[in-house]
């Protein structure tokens, strides 16, 4: 039976309105509306329409329903500038994320969910701290994000949104963790952003602060973990230039200014060396390093590749378009018909 409430999740995934739907599809707006309203059932000339003006396989919409995101749920990097168009499709890819996590739930054992709940901490940094202590990394730097999360069993997607303005967003569903990033960013960028969304998880899962002071808790949060007080203290006891900042970020993985900006609170470089770096850096990264692969999705791709499915295989067991599969997955694996080497952390069921 022909899905309604599917129709919506991929008119929102292509960003259509409802008239763009109604146009491309060649029918009236008005019929679209009441389809959506089910205050009519729509001919299967209209369904092979509104299928081929999507773009999806007509088997997607003959599926059960799904689990959509509630937006006041997910915690968006940032909302500066985004449209309530932007915000729905990539709440929509994050619903075609549950499936695809469902479809490899069924096939492979992930690592469980090892993640704080520290609602209670008024203070992002000590909460920081608290994890890192919880995890045992003590003040070390984190050699990649993403493994680390995975670890901790966060299901990492990527969201290949072509926009700007859609930078990354973190949600629970049930006892599972969802990170989302933009992994156009540069590698530091997208690590800050990783730990951004994880202060979200872990400040953030009942609610609470919302705006602008839970976006600064989770800067604060993100600054803390990547960059210990501690471990900064004993590297940098003082700035004596620009070019100490360049190489030194390498150390933490972290953008210019966003060492810059640590550096600055903690009272180890002056306002006017911030000013600088800031002025320099805001919108481009120096000596960036190389982006983060996903470790679990390289195993499990690997995996499924000797047994001859590719992602288009698993594309269309899923019933989704292959670029959809291909966007939740970009920039976060490599070429899986060559592993890296590496400790298996997950095993097929």
């Amino acid at each position: 039976m022909f899905n309604i409430e599917r129709l919506e999740l991929a008119r929102k995934r292509r960003r259509f309105t409802a008239r763009i739907l109604a146009e491309r599809a060649g029918i009236a707006p008005v019929t679209l509306s009441r389809i959506v309203n089910r205050q009519q059932v729509p001919d299967e000339s209209t369904i092979e329409a509104l299928v081929s003006a999507l773009g999806y396989t007509r088997a997607f919409f003959d599926q059960d329903d799904f689990d959509p995101i509630d937006p006041r749920a997910a915690s968006f990097r940032s909302l500066t500038g985004m449209t309530a168009r932007e915000r729905d499709a990539a709440l929509a890819a994050g619903s075609l994320a549950f499936e695809v996590m469902d479809w490899v739930s069924e096939r492979f054992t992930l690592p469980e969910t090892d993640i704080l709940d520290l609602g209670h901490e008024r203070n992002p940094v000590a909460a920081a701290r608290m994890l890192r202590q919880h995890w045992a990394i003590g003040e070390k730097p984190i050699g990649n994000m993403i493994k680390l999360l995975e670890s901790k069993g966060a299901r990492v997607f990527s969201l290949a949104e072509d926009t700007k303005n859609v930078d990354a967003f973190s949600c629970w569903r049930n006892n599972e963790p969802y990170i989302f990033l933009n992994t156009y960013k540069s590698s530091e960028r997208s690590r800050f952003d990783a730990a951004h969304e994880l202060a979200h998880l872990v400040l953030h899962r009942h609610g609470g602060p919302q705006g602008r002071k839970a976006e600064t808790e989770a800067n604060n949060f993100a600054s803390a973990f990547l960059m210990p007080q501690a471990d900064l203290m004993s590297v940098i006891p003082y700035v004596s230039s620009v070019d100490q900042i360049i190489q030194a970020k390498k150390r933490w993985g972290v953008a210019a200014v966003a060492l810059a900006y640590r550096l600055n609170k903690l009272g180890l470089m002056t306002e006017w060396q911030y000013i600088q770096i800031n002025r320099q850096y805001r919108t481009s990264e120096p000596q960036g390093i190389p982006p983060e692969r996903s470790t679990v999705w390289q195993m499990i791709l690997t995996d499924l590749w000797k047994d001859g499915q590719s992602r288009s295989h698993i594309a269309q067991q899923l019933l989704l378009p292959d670029e959809e599969l291909e966007n939740l997955l970009f920039g976060l694996v490599g070429d899986t018909t060559q592993p890296e080497r590496q400790t298996p952390t997950l095993r097929a069921v």
